[in-house]
């Protein structure tokens, strides 16, 4: 039997993904959560196999949650299940180590699929992230500035965007202010942009954030 846990914001969401996986012989939810910050929980006290998880939820996101959940359960699958298309953040998120990445447009038994597949302890690759992958492969420049950074940098460019100031930023990712100004510093000219107005225009104009 593999064990699911299932993180998403929206509790109709919730109840029909866990009914839908409910009622795969092979499959058993275990557990649920509203936030990243209640999916690190989620793992740390709940035995399971694989963690369906969205990206975008109030406060702590699931990108946030993302290493977290890795360091602190790395034999757990975090399969990402988002609104976003995947050439926004598909390609990023597996770097970072997610075990897949699919889109709420597909079809429920590829979320099966995937499941059983991240549960083997293998990655899921969808046709569309396939085909992003060896684009990116085929590029000589390396890909769009975003995918250039790192883990962390990529998580204070996304909030940077939002308006989130430095303090809070700090806050939420458990980093100093110091630290955090840093890793603008270093993101800013990775991206080769000079004010957050600017990471905000390119977030909107990539379609990182609503």
């Amino acid at each position: 039997m593999i064990k699911v846990g299932i993180v998403d914001d929206h509790a109709i969401v919730r109840s029909g993904l866990r009914q839908f996986l409910n009622e795969q012989v092979d499959l058993r939810v275990v557990g649920e959560a509203s936030t990243g910050r209640e999916a690190i929980d989620l793992v740390r006290v709940t035995e399971m196999d694989v963690l369906l998880m969205d990206l975008s939820m109030p406060g702590q996101s699931g990108i946030d949650a993302l290493a977290m959940i890795r360091a602190k359960a790395p034999d757990v699958g975090i399969l990402v299940l988002s609104g976003y298309p995947e050439e926004q953040y598909a390609v990023n998120l597996i770097r970072q180590g997610a075990s897949g990445y699919l889109n709420k447009g597909c079809e429920p038994m590829e979320i099966v699929n995937a499941i059983r597949t991240v549960a083997l302890g293998r990655r899921y690759i969808s046709p569309a992230v396939a085909e992003l992958l060896a684009r990116q492969l085929n590029r000589n420049d390396g890909g769009a500035p975003h995918e250039q950074l790192s883990e962390r940098e990529f998580q204070v460019f996304l909030k940077l965007a939002k308006g989130e100031s430095a303090g809070d930023i700090a806050k939420d990712l458990s980093l100093s202010v110091k630290t955090v100004s840093t890793y603008r510093t270093r993101l800013m000219e990775k991206m080769n942009l000079s004010s957050n107005s600017d990471l905000t225009y390119y977030a909107l104009k990539n379609k990182l954030i609503d």
